[in-house]
């Protein structure tokens, strides 16, 4: 079987006989001028695995469009793009002795068509079995969120993340810029906002030339970029470039019983006009059509309040021309069919204990400092969380689909699926407050579960937010292998088959091996097969 993930909907044998040898070397070939472009990105892409084997007489991988084809299967949500229907990105590829041709009727088919192209090409090791393929996403919104927030991550790195985000055929990058730890976005109006902080030492930041470069990168790659500056809580780094302005009002009982930087007032002038100065910026800066505003965990503004400042959020978004989205919270402050906001939470989700006894069996958040009074308080806070969706519904808004119990990728590996040369690296990874689990839990997620009729979908999103992250090495330790799982959730709309699936993640590790990331070899998977020991080589 090819190792292709997701798993494409129609898989056909073809004409017996030999295929292309997959070690290359290969012939990028466009046919049709509209193409040419995505030819030199293409041949980037597979740089990694054949080296410079490329446009030499051997292999051909042609790219082709048929606008006849027309769309193979039903795409539901928002098309992150901007478009007003969902594109199609529906594709046919087809293996002879000659090579691989892909094919559809639009551009960004042909592209999908090409990241399995080159799945196939770097997870075999010999010759390409003849055959033909055909597939289409079921979900337009397919994303992956990361958060330079917490670690700065270089323009470098963050286009490697963009390439493997397209070779698994998800065409979102949500950059978390902005939280309690970094302001990552200079921004010219504010330029407090990234200087150097108060011991005199630098800030790592994204000039306005580095947010249009990466934007234009993923755009060649079919991605779209979407930045969030999270507001009106996290927000400690704004009230230090901005000192003075006032706290939201707090809830009555709550002020200074819990540690927490008071969220914004954007019913305060001050405060608005210099919120509505850096969204300004932010939608000036930003190629798509999306900007991300926050809404989440305002801890200490009362509900008026922080309803309030999501409709300010929201309002200056549209007035600088883009359209917004939030997380969850947002539908507290009203919502209707414009509104996008992205599920993440519900108590039972956040897996907390009811009794002390039952916390004393969780070190995980004993480590975290998680004591009784906290957890009471924390599942009071978010106990508004568990109306949210049916919210978000009501009011006909869409949702998109990123589930703390399984799409949260900053979650910790379960220790019995740990290999002991990375025991130590598992043992600092990923967020403490969460039960460690293994790679077969996120492959088992079904985004039906949650009962979201089709027309009030957005899509599907990954998180790997970066609280235990020191470099790109533990990003992608924390998305590998698991963000395959999520991709072909997110592309077929439903949990891929565990026994099938993990096979096919153990032959990624040529893949990733080759473009030198490092990743966690999970003993669920049948490493033995690819000699992987989840490390660059």
């Amino acid at each position: 079987m090819n190792a292709v993930i997701p798993q494409p909907e129609r898989q056909d044998a073809a004409a017996p006989g030999p295929g292309p040898h997959a070690t290359g070397p290969w012939r990028i070939h466009a046919a049709d001028d509209r193409l040419t472009a995505m030819a030199g990105t293409v041949r980037t892409l597979l740089e990694p695995h054949l080296g410079n084997r490329t446009d030499t007489a051997a292999a051909t991988l042609t790219l082709a469009l048929d606008e006849a084809l027309g769309p193979q299967g039903r795409t539901v949500g928002v098309a992150p793009c901007g478009a007003a229907e969902p594109v199609d990105e529906s594709y046919r590829l087809t293996v002879t002795g000659s090579g691989i041709t892909c094919l559809a009727a639009t551009p960004t088919g042909v592209f999908r068509a090409a990241a399995t192209a080159l799945q196939l090409i770097a997870t075999s090791t010999g010759p390409i079995p003849c055959q033909e393929l055909s597939d289409a996403p079921r979900f337009a919104w397919r994303g992956l969120l990361i958060d330079p927030a917490r670690h700065h991550l270089t323009p470098g790195e963050v286009r490697r993340v963009i390439d493997l985000a397209a070779l698994y055929k998800l065409n979102v990058l949500h950059l978390h810029l902005t939280d309690n730890e970094g302001w990552r976005l200079k921004i010219p109006g504010t330029p407090g906002l990234t200087a150097a902080g108060p011991d005199g030492a630098p800030r790592d930041f994204y000039t306005a030339e580095d947010c249009r470069a990466l934007q234009q990168y993923a755009a060649e790659r079919f991605v779209t970029v979407v930045p969030e500056i999270d507001l009106p809580g996290h927000c400690a780094t704004l009230r230090e470039a901005l000192p003075g302005l006032p706290d939201a009002p707090a809830p009555e009982g709550l002020k200074g019983r819990f540690p927490y930087v008071p969220p914004l007032d954007l019913a305060d002038p001050g405060t608005r006009k210099a919120v509505a100065s850096v969204l300004a910026d932010v939608c000036r800066l930003t190629d798509g059509p999306f900007v991300h505003v926050g809404g989440d965990e305002a801890f200490g503004a009362t509900p008026d309040s922080f309803a309030h400042s999501v409709r300010e959020l929201r309002s200056l978004v549209r007035e600088s021309g883009k359209r917004p989205l939030a997380w969850q919270e947002s539908s507290r402050a009203g919502i209707g069919p414009d509104d996008i906001a992205q599920f993440w939470v519900d108590v039972p989700m956040m897996d907390l204990p009811d009794t002390p006894e039952e916390l004393a069996g969780r070190p995980e958040l004993l480590a975290a400092g998680h004591t009784p009074e906290l957890i009471a308080a924390l599942k009071r806070f978010f106990a508004p969380s568990d109306h949210d969706l049916s919210r978000i519904l009501e009011g006909g808004g869409r949702v998109l689909l990123s589930p703390q119990s399984h799409l949260y990728l900053d979650r910790a590996y379960a220790p019995e699926v740990v290999p002991p040369a990375q025991a130590a690296t598992a043992a600092r990874v990923g967020f403490p407050a969460y039960r460690p689990l293994g790679v077969r839990h996120t492959a088992a997620w079904d985004p039906a579960s949650h009962a979201v009729p089709d027309d009030h979908v957005a899509g599907v999103e990954a998180t790997v937010f970066g609280e235990s992250v020191e470099g790109l090495d533990d990003v992608t330790v924390l998305l590998l292998p698991r963000l395959p799982s999520v991709a072909a959730a997110a592309w077929t709309g439903r949990a891929p088959g565990w026994d099938d699936h993990r096979v096919r993640v153990a032959r990624h590790a040529r893949l990733w091996q080759q473009r030198e990331l490092t990743y966690l070899a999970s003993t669920e998977i049948p490493w033995a097969e690819s000699n992987s020991h989840g490390v660059r080589p």
